[in-house]
């Protein structure tokens, strides 16, 4: 599944929404067990894999698996159905109600999703996915500092492998409730990371360029319109960017292919109105 695509950089549509939930499905069908490597060694059970899964478990995994799929293709409605029939198999599945508080996201039943990722969390206090996506929920829901705790606990697992995620989830988290200082240091953290992601660097690049930093700023949107994943705002960006360090060659270069690319955009119609301060 992509992670990201162009669409995703900007930061205040749907279409960013739906980028950032599909990201929280990456790893979720195919885990037997979020169970911690070391538990055996700590006298816990140990972890299931698929010799020892019961069938119960197994039939709820297919129907998952199924509904993960349906998501990623918009199919919500049928995605939720599959998940039903899940819970049916395995009432226990945590991930299926991870997914399940994803889809009434998308929803927008806020209530039933922070149901489903409760539930989740019960059945597997340190599963560092739902932690993510239960942090994204309360951002949503503007409970900054509970969300801020979420992600860190998600953060806090050590077997975590979608660290970078967390970490700009929580920016982007930041910049909403307007800690543009923490902000930046979780958007270094998540660049640090994943230098490749435009999410991160368009994001770290508007902060920098609001706060005066135009030297660090350039940096960052200029690696951004240096690849395929410029967009209208990045090249935007790119433009106010250089037009401020004085750089008017860079700056028509931006403007070019802005024109070229996105002749409707009303990035292009701010640079025609010379609107470099908006």
């Amino acid at each position: 599944m992509k992670m990201f695509d162009t669409r995703c950089l900007h930061t205040l549509n749907s279409l960013f929404m739906a980028c950032l939930a599909l990201a929280g499905l990456l790893g979720l069908a195919g885990c037997a067990s979020s169970t911690d490597v070391s538990s055996a060694s700590a006298g816990r059970p140990d972890i299931v894999t698929a010799s020892d899964e019961p069938e119960s478990r197994k039939r709820a995994r297919i129907r998952l698996e199924l509904a993960v799929g349906y998501f990623e293709q918009g199919q919500t409605t049928v995605a939720l159905d599959e998940l039903k029939q899940s819970l049916a198999a395995d009432p226990n599945f945590s991930e299926a109600y991870n997914l399940r508080g994803l889809v009434y996201m998308r929803l927008n039943d806020l209530r039933l999703a922070e149901e489903s990722f409760q539930k989740a969390m019960v059945l597997d206090p340190r599963n560092a996915n739902v932690l993510h996506n239960y942090g994204w929920l309360q951002c949503q829901q503007s409970k900054y500092p509970e969300a801020v705790q979420t992600f860190t606990r998600a953060l806090a697992n050590p077997q975590y492998g979608e660290r970078a995620k967390t970490w700009m989830v929580q920016g982007l988290c930041q910049i909403r409730a307007g800690q543009r200082v923490e902000a930046e240091a979780s958007l270094v953290h998540a660049y640090e990371l994943d230098a490749g992601n435009p999410i991160v660097g368009y994001n770290l690049s508007n902060l920098l360029f609001q706060r005066g930093e135009f030297i660090r700023a350039q940096f960052y949107v200029r690696r951004i319109n240096n690849s395929q994943l410029a967009n209208a705002e990045s090249l935007w960006l790119g433009i106010k960017v250089e037009q401020r360090l004085g750089n008017r060659e860079s700056m028509e270069q931006l403007a070019s292919q802005l024109k070229k690319r996105f002749p409707q955009s009303s990035e292009q119609a701010a640079y025609e109105r010379g609107a470099f301060n908006e």
